[in-house]
């Protein structure tokens, strides 16, 4: 079966919806089902951090490896073998009998989406061109951000009326879905163009950086800094990362290209993404385990507390996008931010015993969306906008991977901001949302101090773009543009 014309698009767009769709969704629905996971399993916050974080750890090491793959062995070939790791890790995460098989088989989940992301997006710009590129990409980004909106709600209900394992097991739906649509589509032609060759050196020491980072942080509070399982890990993580840098400074063909950083609002963006998605990825997953550990709210309770957020940025952000294409980014991206941090601010200064989820943490919730629909498109417009179009994918990448990390660090240092041995209670929340309150308006502090409205009359069909995809930071219901 040959498909041409219009027939090839709506089938590719289906395509690549529905493969950033599963990831996006695993993405949303995780935080709500953690209290349920380590009830089972044990291992407390530990276990819940390293859910999370092996999940991000192997999709922020790959995602730039990821793109490169793409390109040299075919995106369909690559989508297909995304989907196939995907499902295969995700019906292992439903049957694990033991938090490390769990933990395990996240990082393989992240693998997967790693593939994912880039090949689906890169399906769309190879299948469309002009308007309708642009019309399709904002389809994709608006579809997928559904994921947001329904996924801690459907994880709530999945958890409260069967297992956290459904959490899981759900997501063989849409992947097999999308096999069965993909099925007809030709692989790509092969290109006389040499393929790039693939920096699987950088890929290396970017994945053992992070890991033996990560692992220090998350393990400190259980071994302590003095034993040589945290230091060594911790020691060669940091060492790695430094010898990262300096290969791709010096290889021919980076993954990650540091001359794009030179460019002044490509450099302050991404540092202000590192202050603010730590937050976003911080901030929500704290507030879900509160609302159960704490508050004594159900699955489904907490999925539906963080509604409020999710429907502020789907339905703002276009609206604070369309603005910053015409008046630049820099006041939005400060003020956002700032905004968000005030709403943590606030969850901060009245929480408290006897608990009232409407009158100490609704109105926080409302101001973080509220920053959040501010911050993000113009975030991502002024990124985007700072590179040559025809670098703009390896800049939306290194963004995209800034993010994660940020994320998972910020994950990985949770323990530590909450002490105690680990558990939350509502003394440590108080004390991580104020972390994250100072977080959030670092950024907008960077932001107000280093980005640029000089080039935003270029960057204005940028940032339009990015409003009508309505962007969505990963984890708190939003996430940056893939």
């Amino acid at each position: 079966m040959e498909l041409t014309g219009s027939g090839l698009q709506r089938r590719v767009l289906w395509v690549a919806i529905l493969a950033s769709f599963v990831a996006f969704l695993d993405g949303a629905i995780v935080n709500v089902a953690l209290p349920a996971m380590t009830a089972e399993l044990g291992g407390g916050l530990a276990t819940a951090q390293w859910v999370v974080d092996a999940y991000l750890l192997t999709l922020g090491s790959l995602i730039l490896l990821a793109g490169s793959i793409s390109d040299s062995f075919g995106r369909i070939r690559i989508l297909r073998a995304g989907l196939l790791l995907f499902g295969a890790a995700s019906l292992a995460c439903a049957l694990a009998p033991t938090g490390l098989l769990l933990i395990a088989a996240r990082a393989v989940q992240g693998a997967g989406a790693a593939l994912l992301v880039p090949s689906s997006l890169a399906l769309i710009t190879a299948t469309f061109s002009g308007p309708a590129q642009a019309k399709a990409i904002g389809t994709w980004t608006g579809w997928t951000g559904t994921a947001f909106i329904a996924g801690p709600l459907i994880g709530g209900l999945l958890v409260e009326f069967g297992s956290w394992r459904y959490v899981f097991a759900i997501n063989v739906i849409p992947i097999a879905g999308t096999l069965v649509l993909l099925s007809p589509l030709r692989l790509e032609s092969p290109d006389a163009t040499p393929r790039p060759r693939i920096d699987v050196p950088g890929a290396a020491l970017a994945a053992a950086g992070l890991g033996g980072t990560v692992f220090a942080l998350i393990e400190q509070q259980r071994l302590g800094w003095a034993s040589p399982a945290v230091f060594a890990p911790f020691v060669l993580g940091v060492a790695a990362l430094a010898v990262f840098l300096w290969w791709e400074a010096r290889t021919p063909q980076p993954m990650m290209p540091l001359h794009l950083f030179r460019a002044r609002n490509f450099g302050v963006g991404n540092l202000a993404t590192v202050a603010v998605y730590a937050g976003v990825s911080l901030g929500p997953l704290m507030v879900v385990l509160f609302l159960q550990e704490v508050a004594g709210f159900t699955a489904a309770e907490a999925g539906l507390a963080t509604l409020p957020v999710a429907l502020l940025s789907l339905l703002l952000a276009g609206v604070f996008g369309g603005l910053a294409g015409r008046h630049g980014p820099r006041w939005f991206m400060a003020a956002g931010p700032v905004v968000a941090g005030c709403g943590y601010l606030y969850m901060g200064l009245f929480t408290g015993a006897p608990f009232n989820f409407w009158t100490q943490l609704l109105p926080g919730l409302l101001l973080f969306g509220l920053g959040l629909a501010i911050t993000v498109a113009p975030l991502t417009a002024a990124i985007l906008g700072a590179v040559p179009a025809a670098q703009s994918g390896i800049g939306s990448a290194i963004n995209n991977a800034v993010a994660r990390v940020a994320g998972l660090v910020a994950v990985a240092l949770a323990g530590i901001i909450v002490g105690s041995g680990g558990v939350l209670d509502t003394d440590s929340f108080r004390r991580i949302v104020q972390v994250v309150a100072l977080l959030l308006i670092a950024g907008g502090v960077i932001s107000a101090v280093g980005i640029s409205n000089a080039d935003a009359s270029s960057t204005q069909a940028t940032a339009d773009a990015v409003a009508n995809c309505q962007d969505r930071p990963a984890g708190a219901g939003v996430r940056p543009h893939e």
